[in-house]
């Protein structure tokens, strides 16, 4: 049965001539669980939340939307507050009230249920969402997995037939993301729940999908079970490669760049099965993966047994810390969500100060900097949210602002802007307001203005949230530019394969401080929890792959040898 169905949708932002959706069509059976993938800014969290008529932005729309063959527009309130579902990106941005069991009755007693019902329904669902457990706790004392926990469990308890949701484990850390995931996988394997989401992690949704929907330029190009949507991608690529192959599950980039056609593997189980039948260890690594890069910068940032806490009665949040990070490198810290890694951060950067313990800078301590010297041409910092560093009405404005307040000449300043929205590929947006751009949008912009800063050190939280992996590429090639040129990076990310891919060193924040600092490949190499998918789909044959990148070479590598033993 057909429960939502897109009919020829067109929608157009105010004061836009382009249109973010064309002649958009989707079907949606009941209980499919269908994912919405494509490249930042193509419309994906627009089309969602016009399934969602009371979240609908402002604009130009004609098409048609139905439920249950019935348009949507014509729903009653009660039907579109209860029969569809909506869990958003931030999980801040949907908590309302101050108490977890509040916030889990919140909607029930809006619909006007009865109190019985109520408590009924609040005690299912906080048993089967495990959330008895911090069933009294204020909303602000959760964790980021805690709270999107919350969210969906807030909305379960309204009996949605069918649940929306964009990008829930962007802000997530892997652990959390995962457990998030198996919960929605649970939802509609058990509860027969319809689901669509927008996700950039499809290593995790993929393999519980029925389907999964390419959005282009506004429009669904294919509608395909997962194990598909490879084949196709390869068939788009034209005269050369597709930028949302690099989207795919590790195990499908491999499958496919190792000539492999039709159907392909999804999971980690899967992909492990395909190298063990077609591949084995016969190969010095070291001889055809690329070395880690070498450690000889001066030190710029010094953490000595740095302490901090936010208020004086409340726990350590850094206890003990000493780091060094040097000159010309990429330091990524990874660990679990509030456990102290945006704090560290803020440590590093002057926003907060140790109450025991020295921070330096460049060798001198942080404390005798002015802050217009600490800040100016020397130290920046790219938020996890980047709206707080928007203040014009438009991008190009905001841009000149910041570029005026450093004293930069006209021409210098068109030139840098122009220059830096190039790399980043959002000069089409500069005319925009920062807050009508999509999520991934806004991340580009934020860290373009920054970049307008020409920091020497750099420190990113989360710059790769919202991101597609197209976009998440050009960024690596944007970040490695910018230490090959002589800056230094500190990142804080939960995106695993990222850190893989860039980092100089990798570090993991755990019980206020910073452990197993290690180059990549023995930091991947070792663990088996915070890894990557290519490290866990090929240790048992290869040692030290920790990118789809190093699995395909050492496949490839061994198929020449074996055809060089042929002609032999």
């Amino acid at each position: 049965m057909e429960i939502l169905k897109v009919k020829n949708l067109t929608f157009t932002y105010p004061e836009q001539g382009e249109a973010v959706l064309d002649s958009l069509n989707l079907s949606v059976q009941q209980g499919e669980l269908v994912v919405l993938f494509g490249e930042t800014g193509t419309g994906k969290s627009t089309l969602l939340k016009l399934l969602k008529p009371d979240l609908a932005p402002h604009g130009d729309k004609t098409g048609t939307i139905y439920y249950k063959g019935e348009k949507i527009e014509q729903l009653s309130e009660r039907s579109m507050a209860s029969n569809l579902g909506f869990v958003m990106q931030n999980p801040e941005q949907q908590i309302v009230t101050d108490k977890v069991w509040h916030e889990l009755a919140f909607g029930l007693e809006n619909l006007g249920e009865d109190s019985t019902i109520i408590r009924r329904r609040v005690g299912e669902t906080a048993n089967f969402f495990g959330i008895h457990n911090w069933f009294h706790k204020k909303t602000t004392d959760l964790s980021g997995g805690q709270k999107q926990l919350l969210n969906l469990a807030s909305i379960m308890v309204m009996e949605p037939e069918v649940l929306i949701l964009d990008e829930p484990t962007s802000q997530l850390d892997p652990i959390a993301a995962t457990n998030f995931i198996n919960i929605l996988e649970k939802l509609n394997r058990d509860l027969g729940l319809t689901i669509i989401i927008v996700e950039h992690r499809l290593e995790e949704v993929l393999p519980i999908a029925s389907h999964v929907a390419l959005i282009e330029k506004g429009m669904i190009l294919h509608k395909e079970k997962p194990r598909n949507i490879g084949h196709k991608l390869m068939k788009m690529k034209g005269n050369g490669e597709h930028p949302l192959i690099k989207a795919l599950p590790t195990t499908m980039q491999i499958y496919h760049a190792l000539g492999n056609d039709g159907e392909s593997p999804l999971t980690v189980r899967e992909g492990r099965n395909f190298l063990s039948t077609h591949y084995h260890q016969n190969l010095n690594e070291s001889e055809t993966l690329l070395p880690h890069p070498k450690r000889n910068g001066e030190v710029v940032i010094e953490l000595k047994k740095a302490w901090f806490r936010y208020e004086r009665d409340l726990p350590d949040v850094l206890a003990d810390v000493n780091l060094k990070i040097y000159q010309g490198e990429i330091f990524s810290v990874l660990g679990g969500n509030a456990s102290g890694k945006t704090t560290l951060l803020n440590v590093m950067s002057g926003q907060n100060r140790p109450y025991r313990g020295s921070v330096f800078i460049k060798g001198k301590n942080i404390k005798s900097y002015k802050k217009s010297k600490l800040y100016s041409q020397n130290l920046a910092v790219l938020p996890q949210d980047p709206q707080t560093v928007f203040i014009k009405s438009n991008l190009r404005e905001d841009y000149k602002e910041i570029a005026k307040a450093h004293r930069y000449e006209k021409d210098e300043i068109n030139q840098l802007i122009e220059q830096v929205t190039e790399e980043l590929t959002i000069t089409h947006l500069l005319d925009k307001h920062p807050y009508d751009l999509s999520g991934g949008e806004q991340q580009k912009a934020a860290l373009g203005k920054i970049l307008l800063l020409k920091p020497e050190i750099l420190l990113l939280d989360e710059p790769t949230k919202g991101l597609d992996a197209h976009s998440k590429h050009m960024l690596s090639m944007i970040l490695k530019k910018l230490i090959h040129n002589g800056l230094t990076l500190v990142l804080v990310t939960h995106d695993i394969e990222f850190a893989a891919l860039v980092s100089s060193r990798v570090g993991l924040y755990f019980d206020n401080e910073i452990i197993s600092i290690d180059p990549p490949i023995d930091f991947f190499s070792s663990n088996h929890y915070y890894t990557t998918t290519a490290s866990r789909m090929s240790r048992h044959i290869f040692k030290n792959t920790i990118t789809h990148q190093d699995v395909i070479t050492l496949c490839q590598r061994q198929k020449e040898l074996n055809c060089e033993k042929v002609v032999e």
